[in-house]
């Protein structure tokens, strides 16, 4: 079977294209994965019903719905809640930064953290990240808040930031998952 094309409604107004690939790997359920260029790949098993397929891209647009409106209610004050909560539960209130916010320009990286200078304890989370599970966006806030104390990724920091957030490698493995899907590496910081 060739890939078909569809559109979803897109949460912002507009729509979201969506190529259905028939995947003969595939035994009983689907899989879908965002694509760098914003469409969604759906990848199907063989004799998938259009009726199965139709109701598949409805649960993917309810979906795609509830991530962007997860996304758009995390703010910077919600960040900076986070990064409180995350310091007090796995650093004991010992961490100091002076601001946290979102950002737009980080192209490969998820967060980074300035140590010296101007612009000294602060912390920036890429905007990319925003859908993704909370557990994973709370690890690269802890991560980011690592650097305070340890402001390079030696084995002190990683022994630190281990020890500090519990889910440090399951994280890391979601992390690394999502940059090879995306057939790009994605770095946690510089």
């Amino acid at each position: 079977m060739p890939d078909r094309s569809y559109t979803i409604p897109d949460p912002a107004g507009g729509e979201v294209a969506v190529i259905v690939r028939c995947d003969r790997r595939l035994k009983k359920s689907a899989r879908w994965v965002r694509q760098p260029d914003g469409s969604i790949l759906l990848r199907v098993p063989p004799r998938t019903s259009h009726a199965e397929i139709a109701r598949m891209l409805e649960h993917i647009a309810t979906r795609v719905g509830r991530l962007r409106h997860r996304a758009a209610v995390r703010s910077d004050a919600e960040l900076q809640a986070r990064a409180e909560r995350i310091n007090r539960e796995c650093f004991g209130g010992a961490i100091r930064w002076t601001a946290i916010r979102w950002v737009s320009n980080m192209q490969h990286r998820l967060g980074s953290c300035t140590n010296g200078g101007p612009t000294d304890g602060h912390i920036r989370i890429s905007e990319r990240i925003k859908d993704w599970p909370q557990w994973v966006v709370d690890y690269v806030i802890a991560h980011e808040l690592a650097h305070r104390v340890h402001p390079d990724h030696s084995p002190a920091f990683w022994a630190y930031l281990s020890a500090a957030y519990p889910l440090t490698e399951r994280a890391r493995g979601f992390i690394s998952g999502v940059g090879f899907a995306q057939g790009q590496p994605l770095d946690e910081d510089e």
